[in-house]
């Protein structure tokens, strides 16, 4: 027992190391601000259980071989925290064991990911810092002899005994949204989690829950046993209405609202179903109040449709003599001064997702992957190729990438990326002027179409070293009076405005430019950019909680009338509101998005649950 004794330095040194490294992370991540919580307090507690099992682990053997075993799990804890640390900085989330399943797209941005492991080599070295000393001193500070009988069964009765201390904590803590228990048992969102429970609760978790499947809790509310009322009773608030109408004659006259449903019966799927999950979304979907036709309804009806998802598009890219395309189109265009792009919680593409579907990413996988496997009817590329568009779709990156070659022909695309029919030359990352110049002669003559591209140009990292696109457009930033990585990201969207005036150019000489809409939403805010750049190119201070995500939506025609639109609204919002524009026939209880042209209450969401109402 004596013996036993003189192990106990190592499992204290075992516990400082892991909280060690919680600390160094939370320090990044959280910041000073809100460093000293009852978070703080969660991981220390959770980091005591997992020091007791690194102990227990490192004492089955004989004492050279304890020793190196406890160098080595050091390093991989090490390499956890390290790597979680990079990806944080590189995406603004961290990995879930499903994103570290597909690591080998993560690694096409070796080269990005290199930048940032230079940036910051010296954080990084600190998470092996207790490797390193153990390694080279351990043998002389600690003794890591072979630990037996009533000593071993003390220390399973402490982590017994540690880990209910933390849930204890946690139960008492409060159990409102996002906090430590709703985080712990009921949801998932990996940037709140470490916060409030730890980098190793927040690993531990998601592989738990990896590996039997789990779901988020949702509550389902109270709803209707069956259909409502059909909307043409006149009780229904929304059924009837008087609305006032401009005639030549500047008479009003009364018009009956139309809503943009499609004849589906609740009812009958109710009575038909067994499963009490999807009988709880027939209730709900035909309890949501349906969206309105309006005065936009059918307004560019038969029109051509181009949609692009704007690698890191962002306000602060609108410039009138830097940017003058993109300053053309948001100020000549429909001018949305409310919109946003929310950041998830999984990869970035996620927005891109968001803007496809009108639907909220699952958290813990890439749901763009995901979606490959099943039916998406009521996407735009199915939806218009049902209606006799050419449907086609491009990505100047590797076609594989975030498996686009699923999920994008399952959205009704004919798809083409780098390695499957689309040439472009040059480094990372690939020219959008390019792709613009090589794809739009594939389909501008077969009308009507519908083309979706994704850009990359915009992609960090933002220096003229390292961004080919960046190098490539620094003459015209070179006067800009900005910082390097300003002037660099600058320098990236000015290929995507390129791109876009030579789109116009080809649109305008095929005689079509008045019979397309061009649609652009970024996919995510320029995390790649540091917040100081954010606040220099945007003139201020910018708000963390909700400016970050505001982002222009461009949506433009030839000669089309400006319009301002103040109304909040987010990128959940696009695939109902062009088809209201397009006049296409849809079913808007059947998308978490809203027309924005509607009288609907607007509603964007992020991932911690904050919210833009009017």
């Amino acid at each position: 027992m004596l013996k036993n004794k003189k192990s106990l330095p190592l499992l204290v040194y075992y516990i400082l190391s892991l909280f060690f490294m919680e600390f160094i992370l939370r320090l990044n991540v959280v910041g000073n601000t809100g460093f000293v919580s009852i978070g703080l307090l969660i991981s220390f507690i959770f980091s005591m259980t997992l020091a007791i099992v690194i102990f227990l682990l490192s004492s089955l053997f004989q004492n050279k071989t304890n020793h190196i075993l406890s160098v080595v799990l050091l390093i991989i804890t090490g390499l956890i925290f390290s790597t979680q640390f990079i990806y944080n900085q590189f995406f603004r989330t961290f990995y879930s064991f499903y994103s570290a399943g597909n690591v080998s797209q993560i690694f096409e941005f070796r080269q990005d990911i290199g930048t940032i492991i230079l940036n910051n080599y010296y954080w990084i070295l600190l998470f092996f810092l207790p490797a390193f000393f153990i390694l080279l001193w351990g043998k002389r500070m600690f003794s890591f002899d072979r630990i037996r009988g009533i000593y071993r069964g003390l220390l399973i009765c402490l982590v017994i005994i540690f880990h209910i201390t933390a849930l204890t904590t946690i139960w008492f803590n409060g159990k409102d949204q996002n906090s430590a228990y709703d985080l712990y048992f009921q949801t998932r969102d990996p940037v709140l989690s470490v916060d409030r429970l730890g980098m190793i609760t927040t690993m531990r978790l998601d592989f738990q829950r990896l590996a039997t499947g789990w779901s988020p809790t949702q509550t389902a509310p109270d709803m209707p046993t069956s259909n409502p009322e059909p909307i043409d009773e006149p009780e229904k608030e929304y059924a009837e209405a008087d609305i006032e109408m401009e005639t030549d004659e500047k008479e009003n006259v009364e018009k009956e609202i139309e809503y943009n449903m499609l004849d589906i019966d609740f009812d009958k799927m109710l009575s038909d179903g067994n499963d009490d999950s999807l009988n709880q979304m027939h209730n709900y979907f035909a309890s949501v109040e349906p969206t309105a036709k309006n005065e936009y309804t059918g307004r560019y009806e038969g029109y051509n449709l181009i949609f692009l998802t704007a690698e890191s598009f962002a306000p602060y890219a609108v410039h009138e003599d830097v940017t003058p395309t993109l300053y053309k189109m948001v100020h000549e265009g429909y001018n949305f001064t409310d919109f946003y792009v929310p950041l998830w919680d999984v990869s970035s593409s996620d927005g891109e997702y968001v803007s496809l579907t009108s639907l909220v990413p699952k958290s813990g996988i890439w749901s763009f992957s995901a979606s490959a496997n099943i039916e998406l009817p009521y996407v735009m590329g199915n939806q218009l190729k049902e209606l006799g568009y050419n449907t086609v779709a491009y990505h100047n990156h590797n076609y594989t990438y975030y498996n686009r070659d699923a999920s994008h022909p399952n959205m009704g695309y004919d798809y083409k990326g780098i390695g499957n029919g689309l040439e472009i030359s040059g480094g990372w990352p690939r020219s959008d002027l390019e792709m613009i110049q090589e794809t739009v002669p594939e389909y501008i003559d077969d009308e009507p179409f519908h083309a979706y591209y994704v850009t990359v140009s915009g992609h960090m990292q933002y220096s003229f070293a390292g961004n080919n696109i960046a190098y490539k457009n620094k003459e015209y930033v070179a006067d800009l009076p900005y910082s390097e990585q300003a002037k660099a990201y600058l320098a990236t969207q000015i290929e995507l405005d390129k791109a876009l005036e030579n789109m116009l150019k080809q649109l305008e000489e095929a005689g079509i430019a008045d019979k397309t809409l061009i649609v652009l939403a970024t996919d995510h805010y320029p995390y790649g950019l540091d917040n100081s750049t954010i606040d220099e190119l945007a003139g201020h201070n910018v708000d963390r909680t909700f400016e970050l995500y505001k982002s222009p939506l461009i949506l433009y025609s030839k000669d089309m009338d400006p319009v301002t639109i103040d109304k909040p609204s987010s990128n959940l919002d696009i695939v109902p509101t062009l088809y209201n524009l397009l006049g296409v026939e849809y079913d808007s209880r059947l998308f978490m998005g809203t027309d924005i042209f509607s009288d609907s209450s607007p509603l964007v969401m992020f991932r911690n649950k904050s919210f833009i109402t009017d």
